[in-house]
């Protein structure tokens, strides 16, 4: 089945998509498409409770990420199942999926589209189950790019909080406690608002479309990451470059330095936001620009000072020396980056 759908990146164009839902030995996936796809795939993968339009809609109307990421690929928005727009309840009689299930569906995805090696973006929960993907099929990926990445088992104290919220969303929905939970494991301080400070429309567009999720399809999603296996004892054999963005007031911010420092330095490179949540792609997604390019260039991509059309052939990382793979090459530091300029008067 495919459905289309049209939205503004930027202020200059009108981007179309289309809504294809793929089947998998495990369920129906929604897969949203944007651009040509004749050229390379990017495949993103959402957090808990959101989709492509609530996880990457920020990152995708920043005209100038838009033009590098739609200059070079076709995307391929893969929600986690009943995360897409207009889902209906998962019925009680279908089985619960765990991460493996999850990561052998991007599998499925890739077979339908006919797609060879990827590029991966993925926040949070998302993060972790290309990451596993990423560990089961490494010769499907090419890239990963992680916003706020899992990687460990959960903590008590995680697994406490998530049965909590499991049991909200079980009785409740989505309801007022759930949203609040789910928008402090998204946002900062500074955009989620206080009694003086009204929330940013960016928290206020998220409520709204928390709205429209299903508690019970959600809970799935949040059980299913709330079983998922530490893979840290895997990471040093992940040989695709990686690149990791966390805000500096991510309640994962310690899961991303833990990552780093698991996976082969010279394949990898870790971006510190500051003043800035979990989800770098919609609070500060200008912040990614800069190590994005310096990533892709890796791969002899640029971002166009014009549109024009983009190379059609595969991505090839292993055609540049290796030195080139360092972070220090890539222009990315392993430390905190300034992002927001402060002036004093």
């Amino acid at each position: 089945m495919i459905l289309r759908r049209f939205t503004f990146v930027g202020k200059r164009f009108l981007l179309p998509q289309q809504e294809h839902h793929v089947r998998t030995w495990c369920g129906s996936v929604s897969v949203i498409v944007c651009g040509d796809q004749d050229k390379p795939a990017l495949i993103t993968y959402p957090d808990l409770a959101l989709n492509h339009m609530s996880c990457f809609q920020g990152l995708f109307f920043c005209p100038e990420a838009a033009s590098l990421l739609l200059h070079n690929f076709c995307i391929y928005h893969i929600s986690p199942p009943g995360h897409e727009l207009g889902a209906a309840p998962i019925g009680a009689s279908v089985s619960a999926h765990c991460v493996d299930d999850l990561a052998d569906q991007i599998l499925e995805v890739l077979n339908f589209f006919g797609l060879g090696a990827v590029m991966c973006m993925g926040v949070t929960a998302g993060a972790y189950i290309l990451t596993l993907f990423a560990m089961k099929y490494r010769e499907r990926v090419l890239g990963l790019i992680l916003i706020s990445p899992l990687c460990r088992a959960p903590s008590w104290t995680e697994w406490f909080y998530n049965k909590v919220m499991s049991n909200l969303l079980y009785f409740y929905g989505v309801c007022g406690l759930v949203k609040e939970c789910l928008l402090q494991r998204y946002f900062s301080k500074e955009v989620r608002g206080n009694a003086e400070v009204p929330e940013s429309d960016i928290v206020q567009a998220c409520r709204r479309l928390l709205d429209e999720r299903h508690g019970s399809n959600v809970m799935r999603f949040l059980q299913a990451i709330n079983r998922r296996p530490d893979l840290t004892s895997g990471l040093k054999r992940l040989r695709c470059r990686t690149l990791i963005f966390v805000g500096d007031n991510s309640p994962f911010h310690s899961e991303a330095l833990q990552m780093t420092s698991k996976l082969e330095r010279r394949f990898s490179a870790l971006v510190e936001v500051q003043s800035c949540g979990s989800m770098v792609t919609e609070e500060q997604p200008h912040a990614m620009l800069i190590p994005m390019e310096y990533f892709f260039m890796g791969y002899g991509l640029y971002r166009p000072s014009q549109l024009s059309d983009s190379p059609r052939s595969p991505l090839n990382p292993f055609c540049i020396s290796p030195e080139l793979l360092s972070p220090e090459s890539m222009g990315l530091k392993l430390k905190p980056i300034k992002t927001r300029i402060s002036l004093e008067v």
